[in-house]
């Protein structure tokens, strides 16, 4: 009993004597806690800390849409962006993200562009961030996201079928979400998960599915830094004044470039431009084709040749395909050098002006495949307009109320000329050219005919294919085997 009451006795004056180190202490860490907000105005909820950088953000606040489809204009916006933002001292950049991705050689080109910037800067998820928005996002310094919001399915898929792109594609953008995570100290891990489905994530995503996570499981896993209710709220936590915020926005030409430079819009003006060359070309004179073409040019290649995305010599070569079809067709008839090289010229100059090319350096394959795509596609929709213009439109009701159309038929007894139907299938000899229409000489009888378009020199065998009336059509006569 006296051992224990010895014990108890020096444990007593013990924790007397440490009880005024502990107020001690409280007391210190109070007044730090007192200086702290008197510095910055303001408490901060622990939920916010990890968004402050060391030092307190002084100057202005850019806010920099990230918005729609992620393409070459955009890349070249953001840059423009950043450096008017550098040059007006201001003191944090705020890209304020929602989108769905787009091209994974324009979002390489922002990450670049913001992993280099000298300002603070912060991606701000509202709602969307997915595919190339997610390798955007990581390459901020900080990231915000609202409720709601989701960030992932980085996987690279091809062309607008959504199917994924070949392994090395997938690879590649595996390697830019891992280095771009721990360049800002994130788990590349979670990053590639994002882009391949076989890696899985304890928790939160199973193998076989691409990893998507949503605000609560992105702060959660350290992805975001935290969750903020609104730009205002994340402006707040920086103690930015309202009236020091610059809403960055997109000047009109780049407006304009951003709509013409989608692919659906750059396939429509390639239709225009190979369509209404191709019937201008059926038809002597300058008419309404010819303008519809010349329109589509300078809406391809204008806008883009003002903003420095399309080289001068891309323009001299499509202006001299234009030049040596049209020498193709009048000058030296025939389907010979001069058109091979005309109609070659064209497609390299139209191919080439939707690669983001400096000179004569040209980026990686994906732009380039991208490029292919988008000319394959717009030749496609040629194939289908000049049928269904040639086959279709002729035979349409609309068509014919812009047209005069024979009220009186053969069959009910009246007809204009004698029609010489059992000219049909029978042989002779081209006394002109036919360039598609001219001159043959069928039993020593002088007959005006056409072709269906193809050419057909003085002096060659043609044989009849279709009368109807006064007209005649004719092909170069088939040889015999």
């Amino acid at each position: 009993m006296k051992q224990l009451s010895t014990i108890l006795t020096a444990a007593v004056l013990m924790l007397i004597g440490w009880m005024p180190a502990v107020h001690a202490q409280d007391a210190t860490d109070q007044a730090a806690s007192q200086e702290t907000e008197q510095e910055t105005g303001q408490a901060i909820d622990p939920a916010f800390e990890s968004l402050l950088f060391d030092s307190p953000i002084e100057g202005s606040a850019f806010i920099i849409p990230v918005e729609g489809m992620i393409d070459g204009p955009l890349a070249a916006y953001i840059e423009r962006a950043l450096k008017d933002a550098s040059d007006a001292g201001a003191g944090l950049v705020v890209f304020h993200v929602d989108t769905f991705g787009g091209l994974v050689d324009a979002a390489d080109e922002i990450r670049k562009t913001i992993l280099n910037a000298e300002l603070p800067t912060v991606a701000l998820i509202d709602k969307n961030a997915a595919s190339a928005g997610a390798l955007i996002s990581y390459s901020a310094d900080k990231i915000a996201m609202v409720p709601g919001a989701s960030i992932g399915a980085a996987t690279v898929v091809q062309g607008t079928s959504g199917e994924q792109a070949p392994d090395k594609y997938q690879s590649y953008m595996r390697g830019l979400m891992r280095a771009t995570a721990e360049a800002n100290g994130r788990d590349p891990a979670i990053a590639e998960a994002m882009v391949d489905e076989t890696i899985e994530v304890e928790g939160v995503s199973e193998a076989g599915k691409v990893l998507t996570l949503s605000t609560s499981e992105a702060v959660d896993l350290g992805v975001a830094d935290a969750e903020v209710a609104s730009l205002d709220a994340l402006l707040a936590i920086y103690e930015v004044d309202p009236a020091d915020t610059v809403e960055h926005q997109l000047t009109r030409a780049e407006g304009l470039l951003r709509f013409f430079s989608s692919p659906v819009v750059q396939s429509i003006l390639m239709l225009m431009m190979m369509g209404g060359l191709y019937f201008e070309l059926q038809s002597p004179g300058v008419g309404f084709p010819g303008m519809i073409a010349a329109v589509g040019a300078a809406a391809f290649f204008g806008p883009h040749y003002l903003l420095g995305l399309v080289e001068s010599w891309e323009i001299v070569l499509f202006v001299i395909g234009v030049v040596l079809l049209l020498v193709e067709i009048f000058v030296i008839p025939g389907f010979g050098i001069a058109g091979i090289a005309g109609l070659t010229s064209v497609l390299l100059a139209l191919g080439f002006s939707l690669i983001g090319n400096i000179g004569f350096s040209f980026p990686s394959g994906e732009a380039i495949s991208n490029a292919v795509i988008t000319l394959a596609s717009s030749l496609v929709m040629l194939v289908i307009a000049m049928f269904s213009l040639g086959r279709l439109i002729p035979r349409s009701d609309r068509f014919g109320q812009l047209v005069l159309a024979p009220s009186l038929s053969a069959e009910t007894g009246y007809i204009s000329a004698d029609s010489h139907t059992e000219w049909v299938g029978r042989s002779g000899l081209a006394i002109t050219d036919l360039r598609p229409s001219g001159t043959v000489d069928i039993d020593d009888e002088r007959i005006d005919v056409f072709t269906s378009g193809e050419y057909i020199e003085k002096g060659s065998a043609i044989e009849v294919v279709e009368v109807q009336g006064s007209r005649v059509r004719v092909r170069a006569a088939r040889k015999l085997t």
